[in-house]
């Protein structure tokens, strides 16, 4: 099967996409554009990260509540984006736990801590941790754990994959992953306002109830994922029983905040009637 609305990318007005959609079970539903071709992915890069953090979790080298990041934070704060640290800056604004504060530097603190933990460089833990074991080899980080990362769309959709139906993780973890941390936190979803609340979970965003959100109208509540400054976004919809790719290579902007939903949209429905 190939799905038809894939093909939606070439009306972007990016000078290159490329997109893909895989179910739970690993099977590629349909892809569209050059999906070997490397992309930077901005804050995609972030579920990587996360997903390495659970699996130092789950190999003993940290634990989600130690202390970590500024002072009264730990690994779960930092993963959740409440630990107080500013957006880009190595200072803190608020108390852990009160505000969802959108953080690059918590997410390099983060990489920082697990470094040291394992006494491994963070970007060479994630490609042991993560890339090699799930066959991403043109993925790469080299720099900021937060946003630095490069990957194409087939790699992405194995790690799509992989969180539909863990076999690095215990379920149970990825479970975790895709609850709410600090129910009820307000915060700013960065290119759409204030969100009240701002559910995030272990270093996925939730979209819930949100508005103006990303996804699509018909996102189911339990969908969760990321996007990237770089014009990029992952998303996972357990109800829908797939997840969606897509990468470009033009900044995030009032293009994609017209035209993602109504792709998602699109997408979704070709699913459903499909199924």
């Amino acid at each position: 099967m190939s799905l038809e609305s894939l093909a939606l990318i070439e009306e972007w007005p990016v000078p290159t996409a490329a997109a893909a959609v895989v179910r739970a079970d690993g099977v590629v539903l349909g892809t569209h554009g050059p999906v070997t071709r490397p992309f930077a992915l901005a804050s995609v890069t972030k579920p990587l990260a996360a997903y390495a953090a659970l699996v130092a979790y789950e190999e003993g080298a940290v634990e989600l509540d130690e202390p970590a990041g500024p002072e009264g934070s730990t690994v779960r704060h930092l993963l959740a984006h409440t630990s107080g640290l500013a957006f880009d800056e190595h200072r803190v604004t608020a108390a852990p736990g009160l505000r969802r504060l959108y953080s690059n530097a918590g997410f390099e603190q983060l990489g920082d801590h697990i470094a040291k933990a394992t006494e491994i460089p963070f970007g060479e833990y994630l490609k042991q941790a993560v890339l090699e074991p799930l066959g991403m080899t043109s993925t790469a980080l080299d720099g900021s754990p937060a946003k630095d990362g490069v990957s194409t769309v087939d790699d992405l959709v194995r790690f799509a994959a992989e969180v539909q139906a863990p076999r690095l993780l215990d379920p149970r973890t990825v479970a975790e992953a895709m609850t709410v941390q600090y129910p009820g936190t307000k915060g700013v979803l960065p290119g759409y306002g204030h969100q009240n609340p701002n559910d995030w979970g272990l270093g996925f965003e939730i979209r819930d109830s949100k508005s103006p959100h990303w996804t699509g109208g018909s996102s189911s509540p339990r969908t969760f994922g990321h996007f990237g400054q770089s014009g990029t976004f992952l998303w996972i919809d357990p109800v829908a029983g797939a997840a969606c790719v897509a990468l470009t290579d033009r900044a995030f902007g009032p293009w994609a905040v017209e035209v993602w939903p109504a792709f998602t949209d699109a997408v979704l429905a070709e699913l459903s009637g499909a199924s």
